[in-house]
């Protein structure tokens, strides 16, 4: 299969590419040139440009007679509108890449919807935000924040203008774990700079959010890029064990082999820079039995296996930036002391 993919060379992406370069199936990446290039196999023919100027390679695309299009950065309805523009004929079918936070549950869980929670584990069909732009504030940021981008972010757009135009498959991503990424961070470096106790707030704890280990998800979406079954299908991905927040800690500290106590306080009692959820009572879990059903796909990494590889990683790969704030130990001991 001749697959033409945008982005690519990113966490997700370049696992992607590498496994559709291994299964012998000839791939062309647009990208920038600046990620993961040891990550894709020699076999992948590039080309360099910007998203942003997607336009001005159509000619190129549709010289490649690609059978399938795979989008792994439609991020917001300015990237969609210059997909649509520029990819009418290049491919018969498109693949995007989404997320649960589509789902209205992903609101209530932040504080935002009204009305009851949300049944769960959520299908394909269920109902999505009314609200569109999840992190955007009551004003726009300034232009040189750095996370801009974000007050534009959204992909319920992204779907909808894509699945107009063109024969689409849309994956809803869990949130993502594995070598590459740090997800596990904010707990770990506690871990390793050896805090002997973890807050969690006394509801947060229950909480479960779908995530999903790297070559899993990776597996999903090539399974969905190369079945033409799944066009014009919606498909959930995600490890169907639905963790809660209390046990993907644990799983953390055994990858760590941390010795120290996970202890719960009720969300107001935590410090502020912990982050409590707005309404832990609200789960975002998606049944994932369509993708399986339909396409054979099964998540195969368990969560502790996952981990392990995971915090190997990260501790000869450490964050170079991140926020500090989210490491206040003088706040967190003054929680521990009031609560005796």
């Amino acid at each position: 299969m001749n697959i033409l993919v945008v982005g690519g060379t990113r966490f997700i992406g370049a696992h992607v590419v590498a496994r559709l370069a291994e299964a012998d199936h000839t791939v062309t990446v647009f990208h920038r040139g600046k990620h993961n290039a040891d990550l894709v196999p020699d076999s992948v023919e590039h080309i360099y440009g910007n998203r942003l100027d997607l336009g001005a390679f159509r000619e190129e695309f549709l010289s490649l007679k690609a059978d399938v299009l795979l989008d792994t950065i439609a991020m917001n309805e300015q990237s969609a509108q210059i997909f649509v523009d520029t990819m009418q004929d290049v491919a018969p079918r498109v693949v995007i890449l989404s997320s649960g936070d589509v789902y209205r549950a992903y609101d209530i869980m932040r504080g935002y919807g009204t009305g009851p929670l949300q049944e769960v584990p959520i299908r394909e069909n269920g109902d999505l935000r009314t609200r569109l732009y999840p992190y955007r504030g009551e004003s726009l940021r300034s232009d040189d924040a750095p996370h801009k981008h974000m007050d534009f972010y959204d992909k319920i757009p992204v779907e909808r203008m894509l699945s107009q135009a063109f024969d689409t498959t849309i994956l809803r991503l869990p949130a993502v774990y594995g070598p590459g990424d740090h997800r596990p961070w904010g707990y770990l470096k506690k871990m390793l700079d050896g805090r002997s106790v973890i807050l969690l707030g006394e509801e947060s704890a229950h909480w479960r959010f779908i995530r999903g280990y790297i070559d899993d998800v990776a597996e999903a979406i090539v399974a969905a890029t190369v079945n033409a079954l799944a066009t014009g299908r919606i498909y959930n991905v995600g490890d169907g064990n639905y963790c809660t927040e209390r046990e993907w800690v644990e799983s953390i500290a055994k990858a760590a082999n941390w010795k120290g106590e996970i202890r719960t306080l009720p969300e107001d009692k935590l410090p502020d820079h912990l982050g409590q959820l707005a309404n832990p009572a609200q789960d975002l879990i998606y049944d994932v039995s369509r993708i399986r059903d339909e396409l054979g796909w099964e998540h195969r990494t368990d969560l502790n296996v996952g981990m392990k590889r995971t915090v190997a990683w990260e501790r000869e790969n450490p964050p170079e930036e991140y926020d500090q704030s989210i490491f206040d130990y003088d706040a967190e001991d003054r929680a521990l002391a009031s609560a005796g």
